[in-house]
């Protein structure tokens, strides 16, 4: 039932956010790609999503720090499209480090990112899909959401607080045709988690096959990292019919952490 939905995946160049997209794309969605990264890449997967799957693709480089292009990337998918049905709030940064050495900018930019980039693509996306009385807002939150580790305060604070805001969405929009969710995915090896790697190798004075078994898997019983086709399919479960009565939840995939 998604063929012919329409889609925005933010920060969806690389990584889980080019998963879902390509995802959508190939169950019959056109889709809205959002992010940075190498133009001759983004133009060939924008072109490869478009020709392989017989959709319609659109590309913004909004910057999810401004308020104003987020908003703007919103209504170009609408007049484009004719409507967003489905917005996945997934654009994410990360910086490891103590608290009491935890650059301010960062901290600003991570919250601005992770949190409330999905707050003003909400609230642009929300008045369409009230309107059609059908729409599926997934926002891609972490095990961080429910548990924290240390040395990322940033990150755990922009993810519980992901989790809070996909709790009040719902509640909002439940007699209206709505829902509003959050996956809460462990480690998987994106480019955004190979920089975790690196950054937490410094930080803990460990190599990097280390950090990852002493520390990134350790945190996972299965001591594996989850895959992207995973989290790809839980998010098209959401969108279809068949998770029309999940609302507000937060979905843990992730091996087994938060169950510890």
């Amino acid at each position: 039932m998604l063929k012919g939905k329409s889609a925005i995946v933010t920060g969806s160049t690389s990584g889980i956010g080019e998963g879902i997209a390509t995802a959508f794309a190939a169950a019959g969605c056109n889709v809205m790609l959002n992010g940075f990264g190498d133009a001759q890449k983004i133009e060939k997967l924008w072109a490869g999503l478009e020709k392989g799957n017989g959709v319609k693709v659109l590309y913004s480089p909004a910057d999810m720090t401004r308020p104003d292009q987020i908003a703007d990337m919103v209504k170009s998918a609408e007049e484009i499209f004719g409507g967003v049905d489905i917005l996945v709030n997934n654009a994410g940064i990360q910086h490891v480090a103590p608290i009491d050495e935890f650059p301010p900018e960062k901290w600003d930019a991570i919250i601005a990112i992770n949190l409330s980039s999905a707050f003003h693509a909400i609230r642009s996306a929300l008045p369409g899909m009230k309107k059609r009385k059908w729409g599926r807002i997934i926002n891609i939150a972490s095990a961080h959401g429910l548990v924290a580790s240390p040395f990322k305060s940033a990150y755990v604070a922009a993810k519980h607080g992901i989790i809070g805001m996909t709790k009040t969405v719902a509640l909002e929009v439940a007699e209206q045709g709505v829902t509003c969710n959050a996956i809460c995915p462990g480690y998987v090896k994106t480019p955004l988690v190979e920089g975790q790697i690196s950054d937490q190798a410094k930080a803990r004075n460990m190599t990097p096959a280390e950090v990852v078994k002493n520390v990134i898997l350790a945190a996972q019983p299965t001591k594996q990292f989850v895959t992207v086709d995973q989290i790809n399919a839980l998010t098209l479960f959401l969108a279809d019919n068949n998770g029309a009565s999940i609302n507000g939840t937060s979905i843990s995939i992730d091996g087994g952490w938060t169950a510890q």
